[in-house]
């Protein structure tokens, strides 16, 4: 049996993995727990599943959750320090970091100099801070499974080969909902719209970058940490029908892709069940129900982020990081109505520009980047918002 901890277990990544959870109790123990604001899941989960931990980051709600699971033999805390504590609890063997956006950074690091496997569905850990952490990673043993449907899939094809053999990887898109779409269309569109993914379920901060491609743009730097690869050897290709969920092409020029239903259960369970292949009883694919498969490429004019994300990465330093923030911003912003799709990209590509160089960040510079990108974004957000 494997001890769990799932940091943002009432997200889509934590709920769902506590269905895997659920059905192979046999093989997984869920010894602590972690949310944001939803006090009410997170109780409901932990009187189903008992953890020995509990953290709700809203300080307000913390008074609930506690009365509301006394007499459990659970402890309940609150705040971020918190969240570190829960990520290296000494019982957990496995940390599955489901947390959203770039809050996701400290307990990861925390989790790592405690020797635990990282299961990683917080990309933005590797985006803000990839370097830092493989570094941290190397120093500590620690092996990072990506939990990612594309990076699970680039995984799982590197399987017994040889990293030095990789020529170049292809990360798949959907396309969202807006794919073929132009720029005079995106620039009416609303969220209800972008909210609305063809193909997967998924949280609104998510699916609103999976619309704009940044999602996308953020994988490919997630990917070159992940799989020590230069820029030149990440593409992105645009897969409506998401079942090929990424391509590995090698030095022979053979090529392995790693094919399933859109469902994130898949590849959450294989990073809790590594290096093993566990029995599910998910629904299985099948060929007949896809007779066609179509691939284009990815349109990085009308869908500017993508771009900006590749630029980032090639700038190196602290850049990622302000792409990340920025974006973490405008999305929010987008989702109060405070500015349009295009204007998001307007934004991102600004504080790109206007916000100071690091070279060579540590993680304090990291931290004081993400805090400088996240004032300077919103002080642009009210000044497109005041002129519409």
């Amino acid at each position: 049996m494997k001890n769990i901890t799932i940091l943002g277990s009432t997200g889509s990544v934590g709920t769902q993995a506590l269905e895997v959870i659920r059905a192979n109790t046999a093989l997984y123990k869920v010894v602590a727990l972690s949310a944001r604001s939803n006090a009410a899941l997170l109780v409901q989960q932990a009187l189903e599943f008992l953890p020995e931990m509990v953290v709700i980051s809203d300080e307000s709600q913390y008074q609930a959750v506690k009365t509301a699971l006394s007499g459990k033999g659970i402890t309940v805390l609150t705040g971020e320090a918190a969240l570190c504590e829960a990520a290296a609890l000494e019982s957990s063997a496995i940390v599955l970091t489901a947390i959203m956006g770039s809050v996701g950074l400290r307990p990861t690091i925390a989790a790592i100099e405690a020797k635990k496997t990282i299961a990683l569905a917080n990309k933005e850990t590797l985006v803000v801070a990839g370097e830092l952490i493989n570094r941290l990673a190397a120093e500590h043993g620690v092996k990072i499974i990506p939990v990612d449907s594309e990076h699970s899939a680039i995984y799982q094809c590197l399987v017994g080969e040889e990293p030095e053999t990789i020529e170049k990887i292809y990360i798949t898109a959907s396309g969202g909902p807006f794919r073929g779409k132009d720029r005079n269309f995106l620039a009416q569109v609303t969220k209800e719209q972008a909210l609305k993914h063809p193909n997967w379920v998924m949280g609104a901060k998510i699916t609103i970058d999976s619309a704009s491609l940044m999602n996308k743009g953020l994988e490919v730097i997630e990917a070159k940490w992940l799989f020590n690869l230069d820029i030149s050897q990440i593409d992105v290709i645009v897969h409506p029908q998401s079942i090929v969920h990424s391509i590995v092409q090698f030095n022979d020029g053979s090529m392995k892709a790693q094919l399933g239903l859109p469902d994130m259960k898949l590849p959450i369970h294989y990073a809790m069940a590594y290096p093993k292949r566990i029995d599910s009883q998910f629904p299985r694919f099948n060929f007949l129900d896809y007779p066609e498969f179509t691939f284009a490429r990815a349109d990085m004019d009308t869908f500017r982020n993508l771009g900006l994300a590749y630029a980032a990465l090639e700038k190196g330093g602290n850049m990622p990081c302000i792409i990340n923030a920025a974006n973490e911003v405008v999305v929010d912003a987008f989702l109060n109505d405070q500015i349009g799709f295009l204007g998001m990209s307007d934004v991102i590509e600004q504080c790109m520009a206007d916000l100071p160089f690091i070279q060579e960040p540590g993680l304090n510079n990291y931290l004081e980047t993400d805090e400088l990108t996240r004032i300077f974004a919103r002080e642009l957000v009210t000044k497109k918002y005041l002129a519409i």
